[in-house]
Protein backbone atom coordinates (compact mmCIF):
# COMPACT_ATOMS: atom_id res chain seq x y z
CA UNK A 1 0.00 0.00 0.00
CA UNK A 2 2.73 2.26 0.47
CA UNK A 3 4.57 1.89 -2.57
CA UNK A 4 0.98 2.70 -4.41
CA UNK A 5 0.88 5.98 -2.29
CA UNK A 6 4.66 6.68 -3.80
CA UNK A 7 3.70 5.99 -7.28
CA UNK A 8 0.73 8.29 -6.98
CA UNK A 9 3.12 11.16 -5.37
CA UNK A 10 5.39 10.30 -8.19
CA UNK A 11 2.59 10.45 -10.69
CA UNK A 12 1.57 13.73 -9.64
CA UNK A 13 5.25 15.26 -10.30
CA UNK A 14 5.55 13.47 -13.83
CA UNK A 15 2.10 14.97 -14.92
CA UNK A 16 1.57 18.46 -13.13
CA UNK A 17 4.10 20.97 -13.33
CA UNK A 18 2.22 23.25 -10.85
CA UNK A 19 3.34 20.42 -8.13
CA UNK A 20 6.45 21.86 -5.91
CA UNK A 21 6.74 19.12 -3.28
CA UNK A 22 5.51 16.18 -1.77
CA UNK A 23 3.68 17.85 1.28
CA UNK A 24 1.80 20.24 -1.09
CA UNK A 25 0.28 16.76 -2.97
CA UNK A 26 -0.90 14.96 0.65
CA UNK A 27 -2.47 17.87 1.16
CA UNK A 28 -4.16 19.70 -1.33
CA UNK A 29 -4.23 17.43 -4.41
CA UNK A 30 -7.97 16.17 -4.07
CA UNK A 31 -7.30 13.73 -7.60
CA UNK A 32 -4.82 11.98 -4.68
CA UNK A 33 -7.23 12.11 -1.96
CA UNK A 34 -10.07 10.78 -3.76
CA UNK A 35 -7.60 7.72 -4.99
CA UNK A 36 -6.55 6.67 -1.50
CA UNK A 37 -10.19 7.05 -0.26
CA UNK A 38 -10.88 4.57 -3.11
CA UNK A 39 -7.90 2.18 -2.23
CA UNK A 40 -9.81 1.42 1.31
CA UNK A 41 -13.45 1.28 0.25
CA UNK A 42 -12.92 -0.59 -2.75
CA UNK A 43 -11.29 -2.89 -0.28
CA UNK A 44 -14.53 -3.05 1.73
CA UNK A 45 -16.68 -3.67 -0.96
CA UNK A 46 -14.53 -6.95 -1.85
CA UNK A 47 -15.16 -8.18 1.85
CA UNK A 48 -18.65 -7.66 0.96
CA UNK A 49 -18.71 -4.56 3.55
CA UNK A 50 -20.56 -2.80 1.22
CA UNK A 51 -22.74 -0.19 3.41
CA UNK A 52 -19.10 0.77 4.62
CA UNK A 53 -17.56 0.80 1.66
CA UNK A 54 -20.43 2.79 0.30
CA UNK A 55 -19.86 5.12 3.68
CA UNK A 56 -15.92 6.07 2.75
CA UNK A 57 -17.02 6.52 -0.88
CA UNK A 58 -19.90 9.44 0.48
CA UNK A 59 -16.89 10.68 2.72
CA UNK A 60 -14.65 11.07 0.15
CA UNK A 61 -17.36 12.95 -2.61
CA UNK A 62 -18.21 15.39 0.44
CA UNK A 63 -14.11 16.30 0.59
CA UNK A 64 -12.85 15.69 -2.77
CA UNK A 65 -15.71 16.40 -4.93
CA UNK A 66 -14.71 13.25 -6.82
CA UNK A 67 -17.13 10.06 -6.67
CA UNK A 68 -15.66 6.93 -6.96
CA UNK A 69 -17.72 3.83 -6.20
CA UNK A 70 -16.50 1.47 -4.58
CA UNK A 71 -16.83 -1.35 -6.68
CA UNK A 72 -14.97 0.43 -9.64
CA UNK A 73 -11.74 -0.89 -10.35
CA UNK A 74 -8.78 0.88 -10.84
CA UNK A 75 -5.35 0.54 -11.79
CA UNK A 76 -2.07 2.03 -10.69
CA UNK A 77 -1.07 5.68 -11.33
CA UNK A 78 -4.26 7.18 -11.99
CA UNK A 79 -4.03 11.11 -11.67
CA UNK A 80 -7.68 12.87 -11.46
CA UNK A 81 -6.17 16.57 -12.52
CA UNK A 82 -8.43 19.19 -9.85
CA UNK A 83 -11.29 16.64 -9.96
CA UNK A 84 -14.15 18.31 -9.11
CA UNK A 85 -17.22 17.08 -10.56
CA UNK A 86 -15.33 13.23 -11.51
CA UNK A 87 -17.89 10.72 -11.41
CA UNK A 88 -16.81 6.97 -11.90
CA UNK A 89 -19.67 4.39 -11.85
CA UNK A 90 -20.22 1.35 -10.20
CA UNK A 91 -18.41 -1.46 -13.25
CA UNK A 92 -16.26 0.87 -14.57
CA UNK A 93 -12.51 -0.04 -15.29
CA UNK A 94 -9.42 2.26 -15.71
CA UNK A 95 -6.17 0.86 -16.60
CA UNK A 96 -2.57 1.92 -15.52
CA UNK A 97 -0.98 5.93 -15.96
CA UNK A 98 -4.57 6.70 -16.75
CA UNK A 99 -5.57 10.92 -16.27
CA UNK A 100 -8.86 11.94 -16.23
CA UNK A 101 -9.10 15.66 -15.86
CA UNK A 102 -12.56 17.73 -13.80
CA UNK A 103 -16.32 17.05 -15.23
CA UNK A 104 -15.56 13.91 -16.66
CA UNK A 105 -17.98 11.31 -16.22
CA UNK A 106 -17.48 7.26 -16.87
CA UNK A 107 -21.57 6.53 -16.68
CA UNK A 108 -23.98 3.76 -17.57
CA UNK A 109 -26.75 4.62 -20.12
CA UNK A 110 -28.87 1.72 -18.80
CA UNK A 111 -31.09 0.36 -15.41
CA UNK A 112 -29.83 -3.28 -15.76
CA UNK A 113 -27.82 -5.05 -13.90
CA UNK A 114 -24.58 -5.96 -15.43
CA UNK A 115 -21.89 -4.07 -17.00
CA UNK A 116 -22.86 -0.96 -17.84
CA UNK A 117 -19.78 1.53 -17.73
CA UNK A 118 -16.88 2.17 -19.60
CA UNK A 119 -13.53 0.35 -19.49
CA UNK A 120 -10.24 2.29 -20.03
CA UNK A 121 -7.12 1.04 -21.35
CA UNK A 122 -3.68 2.16 -20.25
CA UNK A 123 -2.15 4.91 -20.51
CA UNK A 124 -5.75 7.05 -21.60
CA UNK A 125 -6.02 10.78 -21.49
CA UNK A 126 -9.99 12.10 -20.67
CA UNK A 127 -10.25 15.77 -21.16
CA UNK A 128 -12.44 18.12 -18.94
CA UNK A 129 -16.19 17.80 -19.08
CA UNK A 130 -15.89 14.57 -21.13
CA UNK A 131 -18.81 11.99 -20.73
CA UNK A 132 -18.13 8.30 -21.78
CA UNK A 133 -20.85 6.39 -21.76
CA UNK A 134 -22.42 2.80 -21.47
CA UNK A 135 -20.26 -0.41 -21.35
CA UNK A 136 -17.61 0.72 -24.19
CA UNK A 137 -14.14 -0.09 -24.53
CA UNK A 138 -11.54 2.66 -24.83
CA UNK A 139 -8.40 1.52 -26.01
CA UNK A 140 -4.94 1.77 -24.53
CA UNK A 141 -3.23 5.06 -25.13
CA UNK A 142 -6.27 6.61 -26.52
CA UNK A 143 -7.20 10.13 -25.96
CA UNK A 144 -10.88 11.84 -25.29
CA UNK A 145 -11.14 15.73 -25.92
CA UNK A 146 -12.42 18.16 -23.99
CA UNK A 147 -16.06 17.99 -23.47
CA UNK A 148 -16.61 14.58 -25.95
CA UNK A 149 -19.93 12.96 -25.53
CA UNK A 150 -18.29 9.14 -26.13
CA UNK A 151 -21.09 6.39 -26.84
CA UNK A 152 -18.88 4.31 -28.81
CA UNK A 153 -15.62 2.28 -28.43
CA UNK A 154 -12.50 3.90 -29.26
CA UNK A 155 -9.34 2.13 -30.91
CA UNK A 156 -6.07 2.14 -29.45
CA UNK A 157 -4.16 5.31 -29.95
CA UNK A 158 -7.28 7.31 -31.73
CA UNK A 159 -8.07 10.82 -30.54
CA UNK A 160 -11.65 11.53 -30.68
CA UNK A 161 -13.64 14.67 -30.06
CA UNK A 162 -17.26 16.08 -30.31
CA UNK A 163 -20.68 15.25 -29.78
CA UNK A 164 -20.69 12.47 -30.41
CA UNK A 165 -17.41 12.08 -30.23
CA UNK A 166 -15.68 11.16 -33.76
CA UNK A 167 -12.28 10.48 -34.41
CA UNK A 168 -9.71 12.86 -35.75
CA UNK A 169 -6.09 11.34 -35.29
CA UNK A 170 -4.70 8.12 -34.97
CA UNK A 171 -0.79 8.78 -33.55
CA UNK A 172 1.03 7.01 -31.17
CA UNK A 173 0.84 8.69 -27.39
CA UNK A 174 4.00 10.20 -26.80
CA UNK A 175 4.21 10.18 -22.87
CA UNK A 176 6.96 7.85 -22.50
CA UNK A 177 8.97 10.22 -24.61
CA UNK A 178 8.24 13.06 -21.94
CA UNK A 179 5.27 15.07 -24.49
CA UNK A 180 2.13 15.08 -22.92
CA UNK A 181 -1.52 16.45 -24.32
CA UNK A 182 -3.24 18.07 -21.48
CA UNK A 183 -6.93 17.38 -21.87
CA UNK A 184 -6.68 15.16 -24.55
CA UNK A 185 -6.49 18.27 -27.12
CA UNK A 186 -4.54 17.41 -30.46
CA UNK A 187 -3.47 20.80 -31.89
CA UNK A 188 -3.39 19.58 -35.43
CA UNK A 189 -5.78 17.17 -35.36
CA UNK A 190 -7.68 16.76 -38.56
CA UNK A 191 -11.47 16.95 -38.31
CA UNK A 192 -13.04 15.16 -40.64
CA UNK A 193 -16.23 17.13 -40.97
CA UNK A 194 -13.63 20.02 -41.65
CA UNK A 195 -11.58 18.04 -43.94
CA UNK A 196 -15.01 17.20 -45.94
CA UNK A 197 -15.91 20.98 -46.20
CA UNK A 198 -12.53 21.87 -47.11
CA UNK A 199 -12.78 19.46 -50.45
CA UNK A 200 -15.90 20.76 -51.18
CA UNK A 201 -14.49 24.18 -51.20
CA UNK A 202 -11.80 22.98 -53.35
CA UNK A 203 -14.32 21.06 -55.88
CA UNK A 204 -16.19 24.04 -56.41
CA UNK A 205 -12.65 25.87 -56.99
CA UNK A 206 -11.95 23.68 -59.73
CA UNK A 207 -15.03 23.75 -61.08
CA UNK A 208 -15.32 26.79 -61.89
CA UNK A 209 -11.71 26.93 -63.28
CA UNK A 210 -13.09 24.08 -65.37
CA UNK A 211 -15.97 25.99 -66.66
CA UNK A 212 -14.25 29.24 -67.12
CA UNK A 213 -11.61 27.62 -69.49
CA UNK A 214 -14.00 25.87 -71.41
CA UNK A 215 -15.87 29.02 -71.85
CA UNK A 216 -12.64 30.61 -73.23
CA UNK A 217 -11.85 27.72 -75.76
CA UNK A 218 -15.47 27.79 -76.97
CA UNK A 219 -15.10 31.60 -77.67
CA UNK A 220 -11.81 30.78 -79.33
CA UNK A 221 -13.53 28.81 -81.83
CA UNK A 222 -15.69 31.19 -82.75
CA UNK A 223 -19.13 30.80 -80.66
CA UNK A 224 -21.00 33.25 -78.59
CA UNK A 225 -20.13 32.89 -75.08
CA UNK A 226 -21.60 36.35 -74.20
CA UNK A 227 -24.23 33.81 -72.23
CA UNK A 228 -22.40 31.36 -71.07
CA UNK A 229 -19.64 33.12 -68.95
CA UNK A 230 -20.57 31.40 -65.25
CA UNK A 231 -20.83 33.97 -62.30
CA UNK A 232 -17.81 34.16 -59.56
CA UNK A 233 -17.89 31.96 -56.87
CA UNK A 234 -17.92 33.57 -53.60
CA UNK A 235 -17.04 31.21 -50.38
CA UNK A 236 -15.06 31.15 -47.69
CA UNK A 237 -12.36 29.10 -47.90
CA UNK A 238 -9.41 30.45 -47.11
CA UNK A 239 -6.01 29.76 -49.22
CA UNK A 240 -7.06 26.47 -51.23
CA UNK A 241 -4.20 24.99 -53.58
CA UNK A 242 -5.39 25.77 -56.85
CA UNK A 243 -6.58 22.44 -58.69
CA UNK A 244 -5.93 22.22 -62.78
CA UNK A 245 -8.73 19.96 -63.47
CA UNK A 246 -11.96 19.00 -61.48
CA UNK A 247 -11.57 15.50 -59.56
CA UNK A 248 -15.33 14.92 -60.34
CA UNK A 249 -14.39 11.36 -59.13
CA UNK A 250 -13.74 11.98 -55.80
CA UNK A 251 -17.18 13.78 -54.59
Amino acid sequence: MFKRYIEDIRTVFARDPAARHVLEILTTYPGVHAVMFHRLSHQCWNLGLKWLARFISALARWFTGIEIHPGAKIGRRLFIDHGMGVVIGETAKIGDDCTLYHGVTLGGTSWDGGKRHPTLGNGVVVGAGAKILGPIEIGNNARIGSNSVVVKSVEEANTVVGIPAHVVGSVEYKRANGDFDAYGHQPSADDPVAMAIHGLCQQLQALDKYNRDLVAKLGEAGFDTSELSPPPIKTDCIELAPVEKPAIENI
